[in-house]
């Protein structure tokens, strides 16, 4: 009979593509994933590994098995949905993935909502950009993840995915407190046509916004520098060297910088993701729930 874990290995090392990438997903070590591999093939009593270079892939008989256990998993995974639905308990564990000011704003309040209102439910949280987010909801990898698009640039929702909006979140340009419109009530995106720009690192979809809003104002884009982290881009500020667009939620307010609103309102949409099937799983609404509840006062 084939051994639930190892299939479970198998899984993650066709969709990460390596024995790191399952370790990883699987959050045990190389050596652990290795040693189940090597157990599987002992079962089916074929090669499902061949050395690729420096790595590996899935044989022939790789490939199959992969195909099939990771339908097996999907059914396992609809079956617990099922018992859980059944039962309406909130309890078990449920793995949100969160970018790093969403987590900074909404994860504190939201967790310790669960743990008094849920003990018997264990959350666990990792920090991940949208789109990786994403991914690992789609792989399996985690079973929620708070993902984001602009006002002015929607993001679509893959298929298989569902999700719940949170709250609006605000963005202002942050400034150099010595800076010429630092004392402004409000500005206008094209009164930074000659300035450097601090922006988030290129491919992100966050960068991608700030050219597209930049460019549809008539403003070629001056970028300076790339950051993923705010803080790092309001630090970048604070010493003069450029401006950024910086939304509300989870803010650190520097020394040396001055938040300005912009007239025509930049904002962005926060929403909770999961997959389809998941939905009927008690919690996984609680934790989208408790989310709403923490995302409320904050909405701006």
């Amino acid at each position: 009979m084939l051994n639930m874990e190892r299939l479970r290995t198998l899984d993650a090392l066709a969709r990460h593509g390596s024995v790191s990438g399952a370790a990883d997903g699987l959050h045990v070590t190389t050596s652990a994933v290795s040693q189940q591999l090597s157990k599987l093939e002992r079962e089916v009593g074929q090669q499902l590994l061949a050395k690729n270079g420096r790595g590996v892939r899935l044989t022939d008989a790789g490939l199959l098995l992969a195909e099939h256990a990771a339908r097996i998993l999907s059914q396992v995974q609809l079956a617990q949905a099922d018992i859980e639905a059944q039962r309406g308990q909130v309890v078990g564990e449920v793995r949100v993935a969160g970018f790093p000011t969403a987590a900074r704003g909404l994860f504190p309040t939201a967790l310790a909502a669960l743990r008094e209102g849920h003990p018997e439910l264990r959350v666990r949280t990792t920090e991940l950009e949208p789109e990786q987010g994403v991914r690992a909801v789609l792989r399996g990898d985690a079973d929620l993840a708070l993902v984001l698009d602009w006002s002015n640039k929607r993001a679509p929702v893959p298929g298989g995915l569902q999700r719940a909006h949170l709250l609006d979140d605000t963005a202002d340009v942050a400034l150099p407190a010595g800076h010429r419109l630092a004392g402004q009530d409000a500005v206008d995106l094209v009164d930074f046509a000659d300035e450097e720009w601090v922006s988030w690192p290129e491919g992100e979809f966050c960068h991608d916004w700030l050219m597209f809003t930049l460019r549809s104002q008539g403003i070629e884009p001056r970028i300076g520098h790339l950051a993923g982290e705010h803080h790092t881009q309001l630090a970048l500020v604070a010493a003069g060297l450029g401006v950024c667009v910086t939304p509300r939620l989870g803010r650190a307010v520097p020394d040396g910088v001055v938040f300005v609103p912009v007239r025509q309102q930049v904002r962005r949409h926060i929403y909770a993701t999961w997959r389809a099937d998941a939905g009927r799983r008690p919690s996984v609404r609680a934790v989208v729930s408790a989310l709403r509840a923490a995302a409320g006062p904050l909405e701006s």
